[in-house]
């Protein structure tokens, strides 16, 4: 499975998507307990759960990683975890991922810097004050030094978001190869 992992708008989600166009790589479906946006497509985007449905799951040990973030629970259940797909998970996710050692995870933390992401926010419509905390809180939470080991970094400033997607997937490939997977 790939994992990637890394601050707000840095084209996480954007890679997910071509590594599903390009190479059939389907992108975990998390839980949450937050709204739908009218945007979104529940099972597809989300699976939208109620707080007691979700604490129901996370009590029977459900989940791999749980994380509360702006008021809202958020979690991966066992079920979706598999080969060919992508998970995005924010810092402590990855740690909780990374825990289980499995070779089958590989993990891969996509940067670019503040002032595209910043862009990338704005172009997508969040509100400047929104954006400018949500940098602030990325340089608090995907401060490397805190993190577990990764197995790539991918610099998404140098290159495309496909060139990115290909590599990812190429060193996906490679990795499992090398693990005998």
């Amino acid at each position: 499975m790939i994992i990637l992992t890394g601050p707000s708008a840095s084209g996480k989600t954007e890679i997910a998507k071509i590594l599903f166009v390009k190479y059939g790589i389907k992108k975990v479906i998390t839980h949450t307990t937050r709204p739908i946006r009218p945007t979104e497509i529940p099972e597809v985007d989300y699976h939208f759960v109620s707080e007691a449905n979700f604490n129901t799951m996370k009590a029977q040990q459900g989940f791999i990683e749980t994380t509360f973030y702006n008021g809202y629970q958020y979690g991966t259940s066992k079920a979706e975890v598999g080969d060919q797909k992508v998970l995005i998970v924010d810092a402590n996710g990855l740690q909780a991922f990374v825990k289980l050692h499995n070779p089958r995870f590989v993990t891969f933390f996509i940067q670019a810097n503040e002032i595209t992401r910043m862009n990338r926010m704005i172009i997508r419509g969040q509100d400047l004050e929104f954006a400018k905390k949500r940098l602030a809180f990325d340089v608090i939470n995907f401060d490397r030094k805190k993190m577990p080991p990764i197995d790539y970094d991918i610099d998404n400033e140098t290159v495309t978001i496909e060139d990115a997607s290909d590599k990812i997937y190429q060193l996906y490939q490679k990795h499992l190869k090398k693990k005998n997977i």
